[in-house]
């Protein structure tokens, strides 16, 4: 390394003794008061030091003024370079950035609210473009168009000025929308394993709900079926008693709410006493002296104690 690029560590005098001058210039750029103590420098290089200055402003806990100052080879006057607010050692710093598309959480969205999709999305794939061209044999093909105008010239038997063009009965971008398939992109096999995965964590055949369903939603009258690939393993519930309204359940989702569950039972009927409390049975306190059948007393006698 030359010495033309080499930098010195140790602090040049002047420099360092210029506390002053750092002080003044860090109160100039700061708001009053907000300027603390003195506390280091550091050095940037030859006759180059950064003086630091705690910072007393609310909210930057941990940050210090620096101010640069410099001076020229052989020379005494020590002159200002740039004075800048930095985070210190054990400030308190915002935390790292993230993009939004990274920090949105499904149900952030509110009314009004955006989400535009990326370009390259892999939950999408490309649907229908409006790009393809007919069949050769497809009655809207240039083809097909040559053909009728060669037709409408040998039956007028002169060609007139400006052929017309065979009337369009129908075409491929009508068709699409017609049928509902004339969308930019549709859903790829990744964004239907996602979407899948996602609602069988949710109401899926694992949840505690369906383990104690006495059956699944496959056999439930509330289950809505839906089209395509994913109606084979999932439907939407329609029962507004279960927690599952509305939503997209697994077919081995279940709950209370099924349709077919069994009758709640009735409450059950207690066997009937072996001590009727309900009747007096009268009982005599002594049998009689002169034969052994057992005689009857009054109630006035059971009350009053009578033998």
């Amino acid at each position: 390394m030359s010495a033309a690029t080499t930098r010195s560590r140790t602090p040049d005098r002047l420099c360092a003794e210029a506390v002053d001058l750092a002080r003044s210039a860090a109160e100039e750029a700061a708001a009053p008061g907000v300027v603390g103590e003195h506390s280091g420098l550091v050095s940037e290089g030859d006759r180059v030091v950064t003086h630091f200055f705690e910072c007393k402003e609310l909210g930057y806990r941990g940050w210090r003024w620096a101010v640069t100052v410099a001076r020229a080879s052989r020379a005494k006057v020590v002159t200002l370079d740039e004075v800048v607010l930095l985070p210190g050692p054990d400030a308190l710093l915002a935390p790292e950035w993230v993009p939004w598309s990274e920090r949105l959480r499904p149900g952030d969205m509110g009314p009004g609210d955006l989400l535009p999709t990326d370009a390259e999305d892999l939950r999408l794939e490309p649907g229908y473009t409006g790009e393809d061209e007919p069949l050769p044999s497809s009655p809207v093909s240039g083809e097909m168009a040559e053909l009728v105008e060669a037709e409408d010239a040998e039956v007028t038997q002169a060609a007139p000025a400006n052929l017309p063009v065979a009337p369009v009965r129908g075409s491929i971008a009508a068709i699409a929308e017609e049928l509902g398939m004339r969308r930019a992109r549709v859903l790829s096999r990744y964004g239907l394993h996602v979407a899948a995965d996602r609602w069988e964590e949710s109401y899926g055949a694992k949840t505690p709900m369906a383990q104690a369903a006495p059956a699944s939603c496959v056999s439930c009258g509330f289950l809505v079926p839906i089209g395509g690939s994913l109606g084979q393993a999932f439907g939407v519930c329609a029962n507004e008693f279960s927690p599952a309204d509305g939503r997209m359940v697994s077919l081995s989702y279940g709950c209370g709410g099924h349709s077919e569950a069994a009758v709640m039972p009735k409450p059950p009927r207690p066997a009937p006493p072996v001590i009727d409390e309900t009747r007096v049975d009268p009982f005599p306190l002594r049998p009689a002296r002169d034969s052994g059948s057992v005689p009857e007393i009054s109630d006035e006698d059971v009350e009053l104690g009578h033998s």
